[in-house]
């Protein structure tokens, strides 16, 4: 197999990965981004982003994503599909191992993102693409007339349950903290939705069906009582679980599975930096996400002395 040389390979092709490609190539770095996913990452599958600067009116992941990859592109990085399976140390060089592709390169950035996070119950496993889903811009129109669950109380699950809304005739929100986390505003949005429906102190305790899901098992924590209801559907956001396997043992991680870094986004690896919701302590906002990809790659430049 060919290996290519780079000065920085970056593992992931979300909002941090292309900003930092951005960033690095327009110092002059020669630069590969190496991503599993579509280019813009889990962004993709965003019908409206109001996080982002510079976008009063909202923009779709679907077109924020491809003009990230168009500015790194211009930049002069070099874009790849692969799932990075290794990474090596040799001497001065990084080896990035994938599937298809082996990439050499003086630095590396880990901006490999996070993975929804599983509810662990029985029946999620089984009922996965059969009822069980983390997209509702994907799969909401299938739901259309019919009663969802969302599970979770941050921002992901009142941004998902909202445009269930749009399909469903019922909306469940099933959250396990006394009151959910998300944002006022997406609190407030979801109020003023007649059918969408909020069940605090609450957690699903299994997941039930023929060939697709038929109901779920509950706990309620306010009654300490069990119960079930009847839904078609599961849409899980209960956080996100980073994508750091593939690093365990390089670089220093937190009890999370998060790489530490300092606030330049160093690892404790020279020259390996990381950026984005895969190094812990970030907000994990879009905003944030960028501004990890644009620091990582002007250290990774500093590092390299390219002249940043």
């Amino acid at each position: 197999m060919t290996v290519q040389d780079f000065d920085i390979v970056i593992i992931g092709a979300g909002v941090a990965g292309l900003t930092a490609a951005m960033t690095a190539g327009r110092f002059g770095a020669s630069v590969a981004v190496i991503g599993e996913m579509s280019l813009g990452g889990q962004i993709m599958t965003a019908p409206k982003i109001e996080n982002f600067p510079g976008f009063a009116q909202s923009v779709g992941g679907h077109e924020l994503g491809p003009a990230l990859h168009e500015q790194a592109e211009a930049a002069g990085a070099e874009l790849m599909f692969d799932r990075v399976e290794t990474i090596e140390r040799e001497g001065e060089l990084f080896i990035v191992r994938g599937g298809e592709e082996t990439l050499r390169a003086h630095a590396v950035i880990i901006a490999a993102g996070s993975r929804p996070r599983l509810l662990g119950v029985p029946g999620e496993k089984q009922f996965t693409g059969k009822g069980v889903s983390h997209c509702a811009s994907c799969d909401g129109p299938l739901y259309r007339g019919k009663s969802v669950c969302v599970v979770g109380g941050g921002d992901a699950a009142f941004d998902e349950a909202l445009v269930l809304s749009e399909f469903a005739a019922r909306v469940t929100i099933v959250c396990a903290t006394e009151a959910p986390t998300a944002q006022k505003i997406l609190r407030d949005r979801a109020a003023a939705v007649s059918n969408i429906e909020v069940i605090a102190q609450t957690i699903v305790t299994g997941i039930i069906g023929a060939q697709t899901v038929a109901a779920i098992t509950l706990h309620d924590a306010r009654v300490n009582a069990a119960a079930s209801r009847d839904m078609d559907g599961v849409f899980v956001y209960i956080g996100m679980q980073p994508n750091s396997d593939f690093v365990r043992g390089l670089v220093a991680l937190d009890s999370s599975g998060h790489i530490l870094t300092d606030i330049m986004m160093a690892t404790s690896m020279a020259g390996v930096f990381a950026a984005g919701d895969i190094r812990a302590q970030s907000v994990a906002q879009l905003a944030s996400v960028a501004g990890d990809g644009a620091t990582a790659a002007v250290a990774t430049v500093r590092f390299l002395g390219l002249g940043a």
